[in-house]
């Protein structure tokens, strides 16, 4: 009977000392693997990636010929899907952190421990199980549309990047495993996770709960509750979210600042699908779905030290990162027409209508605020808008606030649209718009440098160059095609 091998892509041992590397080859064997591929020299390793599709690598960090850290570095460049578990001599900080930086999924001191050795291999083989689900998810959804596009009103867009982001939320959304959920302040994080807890078809309740700043106390009895009797004060027990949202959705907002205590207890709900309430001994089991948002880069925290690296790949077994607004001003238009209708219910008057120019102008604007900060512009103006046009400038005004600088004399805002006014809004003189060199281009090298920033700026977007420009985008097209 032919063997079955475990795992199906290689794992690669890069050691030149003969003894660990028959170690490290009886300890693998040892926790159920059977595709093993022992390399002791250092210099045929990269020949022996290049030749089989390997998934994991343990590597020597000092060896003759190719160094550990110069492999890492190729690894890391050349073999993306490859994880690199580095294999050292001394429990040197400094070096493990280096190594981490470098791309390593994790590092393992010598003398081996079969214990240690196996908890790193479980890890790594899940990690490389859901990147081959998510990428088979993400290449399922693309080839579909929509099922439910009514659970997504509330997210008001045309973009076709988060229209796939919407396809993969819903294909993902009734599995049982973490949802973390990224992106900028005001880009919509709690509309999605909404969404996506309404197409589990779960019974229970969406549970919010915002930890940024609860010390682990706070947490613990938030999210586990307490017995009775658990502290002073504590006279009868309580339930905490996780058992509130028992069948439903734990949606945990501001997961990036939760204290380091904190993370360890909420990786054991995660894990062992378990936790123990305030004063009591024994574990309750949660039968909450996890969905959890931030604003900040999770990979970075963890290597500050702020942020566990177990609970960072636990919580992203699925991940969806929402783009800022910036990247999507193609909804601009769709957005302020969707807020304007809104702010003028609100307000009981007649819906103005948006010139061209306000458009352009907001076109150039950097959002920090996203979407949310576009809703308090629009309706802010619509509420001191007293003509058919919605003013434009209370948005100037917010804006030069916003930038520290005015956006131009009156009488340039006054006009029609022009490169004055659709000037970058970080410029140091807004009268002094352009420095020239010694020697001036010409107008057909002005004109493309012109065009060429204006795109650089706009992600390749024409319309939103155009709009920069103060010019339609077949104006942009038909220079693109003269240059």
């Amino acid at each position: 009977m032919k063997q079955i091998l475990h795992p199906i892509r290689p794992v690669l041992i890069v050691d030149d000392d003969e003894v660990s590397l028959r170690l490290t080859n009886a300890f693998l064997k040892k926790a159920g693997l059977n595709n093993i591929l022992p390399c002791q020299d250092s210099r045929r390793a990269l020949e022996l990636l290049d030749q089989r599709q390997v998934g994991i690598v343990f590597l020597d960090l000092v060896m003759p010929g190719v160094s550990g850290e110069t492999l890492l570095r190729a690894i890391s460049q050349e073999y993306p899907g490859t994880l690199a578990v580095i294999l050292t001599g001394t429990e040197d900080i400094d070096t493990a952190v280096r190594c981490i930086k470098e791309g390593a999924f994790d590092y393992i001191t010598k003398p081996l421990e079969f214990g240690r050795l196996s908890t790193v291999v479980k890890n790594a083989l899940a990690f490389q199980d859901l990147q081959q689900e998510n990428l088979a998810l993400k290449q399922r959804v693309v080839a579909h549309g929509l099922g439910r596009p009514d659970v997504f009103a509330g997210i008001v867009t045309h973009n076709p990047q988060m229209h796939l982001l919407f396809q993969y939320a819903e294909a993902i959304a009734r599995t049982a495993e973490p949802v973390l959920i990224t992106g900028e302040t005001g880009v919509g994080k709690d509309l999605l996770a909404q969404a996506i807890h309404v197409l589990s078809g779960r019974r229970g309740s969406l549970v919010a709960v915002n930890v940024a700043g609860l010390d682990d106390n706070v947490f613990s009895d938030t999210l586990f509750g307490h017995a009775k009797g658990a502290f002073t004060g504590a006279e009868r027990a309580r339930a905490g979210l996780v058992e509130q949202a028992a069948g439903g959705t734990l949606f945990l907002d501001e997961i990036g600042d939760l204290a380091l205590a904190s993370q360890a207890k909420l990786l054991r709900l995660l894990q062992e699908g378990d936790y123990f309430p305030l004063g009591q001994d024994r574990p309750k089991r949660g039968a909450a779905r996890i969905v959890s948002a931030t604003n900040r880069d999770l990979w970075q925290l963890v290597k500050q030290g702020v942020f566990r690296k177990d609970l960072n790949f636990r919580l992203r077994t699925h991940h969806l990162h929402l783009p800022p607004l910036r990247e999507r001003l193609d909804d601009l238009p769709l957005l302020v027409d969707h807020f304007l209708a809104r702010a003028a219910a609100q307000l009981n008057k007649p819906k103005p209508r948006v010139g061209e120019k306000l458009l352009t102008l907001l076109g150039i604007y950097s959002f920090p605020g996203n979407v949310r900060e576009l809703h308090t512009m629009v309706f802010d103006a619509a509420s001191r808008t007293t003509d058919k046009f919605l003013s434009i400038e209370p948005f100037k005004r917010y804006i030069s606030q916003q930038q520290g600088e005015r956006l131009g004399t009156a009488a340039s805002l006054s006009s029609e649209p022009n490169f004055e006014e659709t000037a970058p809004l970080n410029s140091s003189d807004e009268t002094d718009l352009i420095r020239f060199a010694a020697t001036l281009p010409t107008l057909r090298q002005a004109t493309e440098l012109l065009i060429k920033e204006a795109l650089r700026r706009c992600k390749g977007k024409q319309s939103a160059a155009a709009r920069l420009l103060g010019i339609s985008q077949q104006a942009v097209s038909k220079r693109l095609k003269s240059l």
